[in-house]
């Protein structure tokens, strides 16, 4: 059922997406800082934005938008200048061939994607769809399920801040052009221009991106995980009205509200140390959090892809699940990756000397088919990292875990 948004709804909706991120999806300090600009005045004609479902989207077509690129660097920016410029792009297009935009859809599930979906809607008179391309942040653009989809990707308009327009037209219209597997590999051709472009220097390291037109019978298809704005802000409320402040509580709350099943995959420890270096337009690293004799690594490629416990043989996650912090104590509670270290590398204030557990729950069906262009897609990055095992379902992990204990 179809509802509004305001400024008032901007932190909960962060922070629920946040947790949903799987430490990605941008960092809570570029969507807040974003979310506190987002007033009625002279660039936000209005304040009000409203949210509809997938089968309620039946007045225009639909498009993605989202922030692409480091992190680190899109933590500066205040306005969302490049996801609104491509996105009016794509309104424009429409338009000449009698057609029109009416809403847009969030990448992923994330800080960042959420709010820069409201806030491009806001800015252009548009509504946002309930849902999302994963229910968790990825790191490239063939693992969502607009790819998955075979939804075509062009026009794609990838938009600096100072809006500098580039459109990628990959491949023309052929017969093939209505292949799923054609769209797909269109799609990871997209993605490995696009990465080159917003590192140079005129792009600054970031760009907003504006792909996959959907007409409304294209959106069953395209974004079969659904809901994720509503259980976003419904925790993110909970977590603001300090409802959560343990991750028991927190574990106890994803199963009776959400239906979650999470896992803590960590015992209670302290954050040690974070690691970073940017390349490509991705932030690359680990955390390291000791409790006891238990060391445990989380390694990202912007979202969390894996973990391990130093006292077990086997990887205690793995991608697709979905990973998270959760920190007890009266301050915030959920991070992103690149909401651990500040600029000069050193761990953020508001982490350090904090108890936190790493929390796993199970990945939506459509990221876990096997042989599926999405699965397929997260086994090659964890090759990348280095686990050439197979994927093993985070609840298996943990009945491994609690027998080699016993």
């Amino acid at each position: 059922m179809a509802y509004e948004l305001g400024p008032q709804d901007m932190e909960a909706l962060l922070l629920g997406g946040a947790f949903f991120g799987s430490g990605g999806g941008g960092t809570v300090i570029s969507a807040r800082r974003l979310a506190e600009q987002f007033r009625e005045g002279d660039y936000y004609p209005t304040e009000r934005v409203q949210v509809v479902s997938v089968e309620e989207a039946t007045a225009g077509d639909t498009v993605m938008v989202a922030y692409m690129g480091a992190p680190e660097a899109i933590n500066t920016t205040t306005y969302p200048i490049g996801p609104v410029a491509a996105a009016r792009q794509v309104q424009e297009r429409l338009a000449a061939q009698g057609r029109r935009l009416a809403y847009v859809a969030p990448p992923e599930s994330g800080a960042l994607g959420f709010v820069v979906a409201c806030l491009v809607a806001a800015r252009l008179g548009l509504a946002v769809i309930d849902a999302d391309g994963a229910g968790r942040a990825v790191p490239s653009l063939p693992m969502l399920t607009y790819a998955a989809a075979g939804i075509n990707p062009r026009p794609a308009f990838l938009v600096s801040q100072n809006e500098l327009c580039v459109e990628l037209d990959v491949t023309p219209r052929g017969s093939g052009a209505g292949d799923p597997t054609h769209q797909h590999d269109v799609s990871v051709i997209v993605e490995q221009m696009t990465r080159p472009i917003v590192a140079a220097p005129q792009f600054g390291e970031f760009g907003g991106l504006a792909m996959w037109v959907m007409t409304p019978a294209q959106l069953a298809v395209a974004l079969p995980i659904r809901a994720t704005l509503s259980r976003a802000l419904k925790l993110g409320r909970a977590l603001e009205s300090g409802q959560i402040g343990s991750a028991a509580a927190m574990i106890d709350y994803l199963d009776t509200q959400l239906g979650i099943v999470a896992h803590a995959v960590s015992q209670p420890g302290e954050l040690v140390a974070a690691e970073a270096d940017t390349v490509g337009g991705f932030d690359l690293g680990k955390v390291h959090i000791q409790a006891g004799q238990h060391r445990y690594t989380v390694v990202y490629q912007n979202e969390s892809l894996l973990a391990w416990d130093s006292e077990s043989p086997q990887p205690i996650l793995l991608a697709p699940d979905s990973l998270a912090y959760f920190f007890e104590g009266p301050d915030q509670a959920v991070y992103s990756n690149g909401d651990l270290l500040q600029a000069d590398g050193q761990l953020a204030p508001g982490v350090r000397h904090r108890t936190v557990t790493l929390l796993a729950w199970q990945a939506d069906a459509e990221l876990r088919k096997p042989g599926g262009l999405i699965f397929e897609s997260f086994r090659q990055l964890l090759a990348n990292l280095g686990y050439l095992g197979p994927y093993v379902p985070v609840a298996r992990l943990q009945r491994r875990a609690a027998e080699a204990a016993a």
